[in-house]
């Protein structure tokens, strides 16, 4: 496994790292979620990446049952605040109030008594972004986090915590970023780079979709992801025909080149110098392996040539919004 420096921070973050968005928040059983754990730190993996959303709880429930019993220097956790914690209205978004009682329930969830990282899940325009800012900052100040970062934020969002608050203030990223969603290298990558904050990004493998076990035209494997009702709740972002064809053509081109599908994909999202870490699911312990195989790989020109004429016009390479993200900036 190799490590990467995570933005202005002195984090060295393994160039493959474990999330727990639709598994660990209950799509697998608490066993599974422990050997895909355990297989991790086997890896080489040391970078841990959750939600409080998740599960509302229910994720970082686990990892903080079975983190717990390794020493707190030998992973970097990181979490995240915004999503709806209850069917109260209120307990959501990013008001000081919300993140002070948030990173709170975080932190007694995962048992411990910081986070590495702390992230926006999501920018939330209904709050000032000055008030936002300082409870973040109040939340390192109160040695509850060590750094912080956010997560599909617009380059408008970015820049405003910029001007506010100096490039020190964040020194991670969270996009969306796949051979088929390479919206962010239009402008967030270079936004980013010359502010010292690294991408850590979310579906390097499209979801599954990258690994070409979902055919067109055929239903989706038994025991698949998309098998799932519960783990299937972003399914429209990558999976359509069109897709579908496009990674059918990258089969041969990964064969030629001697690796798997899963590898191709990771390498090619960790060809990028601002890319930290690829965060990736797991619902078996080999899938972790096979992922961390990933690590070190590099891809030559050629081989790149033929992922592009591979997937066509089918990738997404406009700036575009994430999933419930918003637009816009309220200053007070």
């Amino acid at each position: 496994m190799r490590y990467r420096t995570l933005g202005s921070s002195d984090l060295q973050v393994s160039e493959i790292s474990l999330g727990s968005w639709l598994t660990y928040s209950g799509g697998i059983e608490a066993d599974a979620t422990r050997a895909c754990t355990e297989a991790a730190f086997d890896a080489g993996i040391n970078f841990f990446d959750t939600a409080n959303v998740y599960g509302r709880g229910a994720a970082e429930t686990a990892w903080g049952e079975i983190l717990s019993a390794h020493p707190r220097d030998s992973y970097i956790l990181a979490t995240k605040v915004w999503g709806p914690m209850s069917d109260d209205p209120a307990d959501k978004g990013l008001s000081p109030a919300q993140i002070a009682k948030q990173i709170d329930a975080s932190l007694t969830r995962l048992k411990t008594d910081y986070v590495d990282l702390y992230q926006a899940h999501r920018f939330d325009p209904s709050v000032p972004i000055e008030d936002t800012i300082e409870a973040f900052q109040k939340v390192v100040e109160q040695g509850k986090a060590r750094y912080l970062g956010f997560s599909e934020w617009t380059p408008e969002q970015i820049q405003a915590a910029i001007d506010i608050a100096g490039p020190d203030l964040f020194v991670s990223s969270q996009p969306q970023y796949s051979m088929l969603w390479q919206a962010p290298e239009a402008e967030v990558f270079g936004l980013c780079a010359a502010n010292g904050i690294s991408q850590i990004v979310w579906s390097p493998l499209a979801q599954g979709v990258l690994t070409g076990k979902y055919k067109p035209g055929q239903p989706v494997p038994e025991g698949s992801r998309f098998a799932s009702a519960e783990m299937a709740v972003s399914q429209d972002l990558v999976y359509s025909d069109a897709t579908l064809e496009a990674v059918q053509r990258l089969v041969p081109v990964a064969e030629e080149a001697g690796m798997s599908m899963a590898t191709l994909a990771l390498a090619w999202v960790l060809r990028r110098g601002e890319v930290a870490s690829a965060i990736t699911g797991a619902s078996r312990p080999e899938q972790v392996h096979a992922n961390a195989a990933a690590s070190g790989v590099k891809l030559s020109d050629d081989l790149l040539a033929a992922v592009d004429q591979a997937l066509g016009d089918v990738p997404v390479t406009e700036p575009t919004l994430a999933p419930s993200a918003q637009a816009g900036v309220k200053h007070r």
